[in-house]
């Protein structure tokens, strides 16, 4: 198998087109010739040096990743960009992509990891953006108390040792949960709207405090790196059932 006939199988699981016109990230195949042949993939939440040395220390042949190495377009191959592309080029490693459509899949997403850590009911599509979703929302079998539900999170995910923050303005105990991973708490309103108990996602903003105090709802902040873990990790199973090696990199931040 190449890296064309990956990427155009990952393409159409995760229906990247219909994120084309919204996501900064060109997402894809980044780096590297479709030809490529490849035998061993790596997957990592990004695309940074250490996680792109660490792929070809494993010997991989293809890096995916969710956050990649390009935003909105690369004027110049310098500094940071160079140092992150020259070893994907010197190592013959091709880089795939996939940002919002990873963050929304309603099965192999990021947010669909963590109902499915929480064992949410009921899930639907959360997080409107541009006609489509990057969130998931869903309740919980039994109603919990804020902090219960942060100390799940907390003990279940990579927060690089930092604490789960909450933002403790909603109700005495929490059923209906929206999730946004990474940054998500400009979907506060909708979470409101959607009669939500608790919004969680990865980081906040000063503005966020105000807005939750002001909704009564409650905000979880768990985390950007550890929220986004698991749409990688389901694309590894996902090739792994293709009959190619992986290897996951963890690499957490806790931020």
């Amino acid at each position: 198998m190449n890296a064309g006939d990956i990427a155009a199988r990952l393409d159409d699981r995760l229906d990247i087109e219909a994120y084309a016109d919204i996501d900064a990230s060109p997402n894809g195949l980044q780096v590297g010739p479709a030809s490529q042949p490849v035998e061993h993939v790596a997957f990592a939440v990004d695309a940074a040096v250490e996680t792109i040395d660490r792929a070809d220390e494993a010997g991989a042949d293809l890096l995916v990743t969710h956050h990649g190495i390009v935003w909105g377009g690369m004027e110049r191959v310098t500094e940071t960009n160079y140092r992150r592309v020259a070893p994907l080029i010197d190592n013959d490693l091709a880089l795939y992509v996939a940002h919002l459509p990873l963050d929304g899949h309603q099965s192999l997403g990021n947010a669909a990891g963590v109902a499915d850590l929480l064992d949410l009911d009921n899930r639907a599509p959360f997080g409107s953006m541009g006609g489509e979703h990057i969130g998931q929302q869903g309740t919980l079998a039994e109603p919990q108390t804020v902090s219960e539900l942060a100390d799940s999170l907390e003990g279940d995910t990579d927060t690089g040792g930092q604490p789960v923050q909450v933002l403790d303005f909603g109700p005495s105990t929490v059923e209906d949960v929206a999730i946004v991973t990474g940054s998500g708490v400009d979907w506060l309103q909708e979470a409101v709207e959607t009669d939500a108990d608790v919004l969680i996602t990865g980081e906040g903003k000063q503005k966020a405090f105000h807005e939750a105090r002001e909704q009564g709802m409650h905000v979880i902040l768990a985390g950007h790196y550890a929220t986004e873990t698991f749409g990688v990790q389901s694309l590894q199973t996902v090739v792994e059932d293709w009959g190619l090696e992986t290897t996951y990199i963890d690499c957490p931040t806790g931020l």
